[in-house]
């Protein structure tokens, strides 16, 4: 299981929180997020990262199932829209989403390396 999160420390994330002006800010709902996975200890298969460079977007993978949420500019993602993907052909909208997090994925780092731990416990 992959967890894939934006950055806290990320000028990204930062312009996201202030778009969204809401109480509730992304860094602290990643640290919440953090939070729990901390929880799950040394689960095997586990991981997870952080992610520099985009945060506008969710995806929930099961097999050949997707749900994806492009967030919205000024919404926060349970005010936007949500896709029920099912992977029918090669190179279609499934897999195109799975490219972009993949991408997304292969640039992030792990969120258990020294001083990204440390920020998550803050």
């Amino acid at each position: 299981m992959r967890f894939l999160l934006g950055d806290p420390d990320s000028p990204v994330t930062l312009a996201r929180e202030i778009e969204e002006g809401v109480p509730i800010t992304l860094g602290m709902r990643i640290a919440v997020t953090v939070g729990e996975l901390r929880k799950l200890g040394s689960v095997p298969g586990l991981e997870a990262r952080y992610e520099t460079g985009h945060v506008n977007f969710s995806v929930f993978r099961f097999d050949d199932d997707m749900i994806a949420t492009p967030i919205l500019a000024r919404r926060v993602g349970h005010d936007s829209p949500m896709f029920h993907l099912r992977r029918q052909q090669s190179d279609g909208l499934f897999d195109r989403f799975m490219e972009h997090v993949e991408e997304l994925w292969g640039r992030g780092r792990n969120i258990w390396e020294r001083g990204a731990a440390d920020h998550a416990e803050a």
